[in-house]
């Protein structure tokens, strides 16, 4: 694989109004370790002493479209690997000497996992069993010793005191994410499937199981060490907002100091395969849809990190690369491609101390077309971090801070390779890099999206004797309107948009108008763009 070594260098404000002055850059520099695994989709763990646990994913790259050929088992990571980051080394072990059941869980791939403490929990995972001589999603739990595996696998000797399993139904799910907040779990989002992947249908060809979850899972692990159980389950099931999969869910804190996740956009829709855009809170109360705010710029898992601004009250998540419907042209207006392309963006997402929330895309962009099922590892949790995961922007020194690496994912030649794919395309990387915070004083050369270039509303020719055309982009199902308006105020014209995703062209007949100056006034979801339009 071709490898690309660069340094980017992203400027971002710590907020992008009046709710902060101070900021910040964040700065992403390649790290060559020895002997890393090309691999993606894969659960991590973190030893004591800073080194990475690699299990389950994937070594070969996005999945072809014939169902003979699609996640073959010769492609299951059956390994694991131990990372030192710092010393750049790397080991490695098969998982093939365990029993048979946590021997296939683990090679599965888009697993749920989350270390608590020395403990790394795996849950699902979607792969093929020779058990079952079929593709399954697993309904296990296992339970890993990380500083133990560790020091196995480094040292050569048995692994197979270091796992422990449990098998329950309500853990068959792939492609969700697991968190954990005040000793409760929460299994979000994700899938059941079973059987060999066919993009025409389960009831074509093969034929296959798929399911949603479309529900949060809360749970409690009980834990002695030698004996596990699931206690305390229960389900929060909402098919219209919680039918989601393949997303990014990041630890937040909200305005009024409750921690708690957000579930990122995610895919698919019901009635088409494309992403959805709003986004879900969850808290131990329970959680609430927000359809004030879509999210354009990143719809696919990739490596992210929750930032948090205590000062100002202000909650950033970055994300970098991975897949998304929409991107930023060249003169900064949104455009869509429904096939939902590998991209390079980096963009961020901020929300502010009054529940506002906005968008950015950063003036930098990955350096290639990398980030789909790869990871964020933080460093061991510090000063600088409020959580394991959130880092504390306010406490990081002025300068430069290392606060983790970015591992792993898909690394593909092409934006749109799912209809050409024939696995040669796209493969598993093995590119590693360092992410640092720097403290500046630096302008920022982030792109806001705003109702201008996310609608990029265009009127031509203007002036016009007659007809004006009226380019504008939908970029959701809700109802839109053109209306125009006089210069006393009064409406002289309405016209109403078919409420579909897309670019419209709209024709506006004014030739039975009297010349002079009109405002056009066009609304979709209580956005609303004012342009004057004048009629020869």
């Amino acid at each position: 694989m071709k490898k690309i070594y660069v340094v980017l260098a992203v400027f971002l404000l710590a907020a992008v109004n009046s709710f902060s002055q101070d900021q910040f850059t964040v700065e992403i520099e390649p790290l060559i370790i020895e002997n890393a695994p090309n691999i993606h989709s894969f659960s991590w763990g973190k030893t004591t002493d800073g080194k990475w646990i690699i299990i389950g994913g994937r070594i070969d790259g996005l999945h072809q479209r014939q169902p003979f050929a699609s996640f073959l088992e010769n492609d299951n990571n059956k390994n694991i690997f131990v990372v030192d980051p710092i010393n750049n080394k790397t080991w490695s072990t098969s998982i093939s000497v365990l029993q048979t059941s946590i021997f296939e869980q683990l090679q599965s791939t888009n697993q749920e996992f989350y270390q608590k403490e020395n403990t790394l929990y795996i849950i699902g995972g979607y792969g093929f069993s020779t058990t079952e001589n079929d593709h399954v999603t697993y309904d296990k739990l296992t339970a890993v010793d990380v500083d133990g595996l560790s020091n196995s696998v480094i040292n050569g000797t048995t692994i197979t005191p270091f796992f422990r399993q449990i098998s329950n139904t309500n853990l068959a799910v792939t492609g969700g994410h697991l968190g954990w907040l005040d000793d409760v779990f929460y299994l979000c989002g994700g899938q059941y499937f079973e059987g060999q992947y066919n993009p025409m249908g389960p009831s074509n060809g093969p034929g296959f199981i798929q399911e949603y979850t479309d529900e949060i899972r809360t749970f409690k692990i009980n834990d002695d060490g030698t004996n596990l159980s699931i206690v305390n389950y229960l389900a929060q099931n909402d098919t219209d907002n919680l039918h989601r999969r393949d997303y990014n869910m990041a630890p937040q804190i909200f305005p009024d100091g409750t921690k708690g996740f957000t579930m990122f956009s995610g895919v698919f829709q019901h009635t088409a395969n494309i992403p959805w855009l709003n986004t879900v809170d969850v808290t131990a109360s329970g959680y609430t849809v927000n359809n004030t705010f879509n999210q354009y710029l990143s719809q696919y898992h990739s490596a992210k990190i929750p930032i948090y601004d205590t000062d100002n009250n202000t909650m950033h998540t970055l994300f970098f690369g991975g897949m998304s419907q929409y991107k930023l042209d060249e003169n900064d207006n949104l455009i869509q491609d429904d096939e939902v392309p590998f991209v390079k963006t980096i963009s961020k997402v901020s929300r502010f101390s009054d529940g506002s929330m906005i968008e950015s895309s950063l003036d930098i962009e990955m350096p290639t077309l990398l980030g789909t099922g790869a990871e964020f590892i933080p460093i061991n949790k510090n000063s600088n971090y409020l959580t394991d995961e959130i880092v504390d922007i306010n406490n990081l020194q002025v300068g430069k801070t290392l606060v983790g690496y970015i591992f792993g994912g898909i690394e593909s030649t092409q934006e749109n390779i799912f209809f050409i794919n024939d696995g040669t395309q796209s493969s598993a990387s093995s590119l590693a890099f360092k992410v640092f915070i720097n403290k500046t004083t630096l302008s920022t050369d982030e792109v806001e999206l705003t109702k201008s270039n996310i609608y990029n509303l265009k009127i031509y020719p203007n002036p016009s004797k007659d007809i004006f055309s009226i380019d504008v982009f939908i970029p959701n199902t809700e109802s839109s309107i053109l209306e125009v308006f006089n210069i006393l105020g009064v409406k002289v014209k309405s016209i109403k948009i078919n409420n579909t995703i897309g670019l419209k062209t709209i024709p506006l007949d004014l030739s039975k108008m009297a010349s002079g100056e009109y405002i056009l006034v066009f609304n979709n979801n209580s956005n609303i763009i004012e342009k004057k339009i004048i009629k020869l």
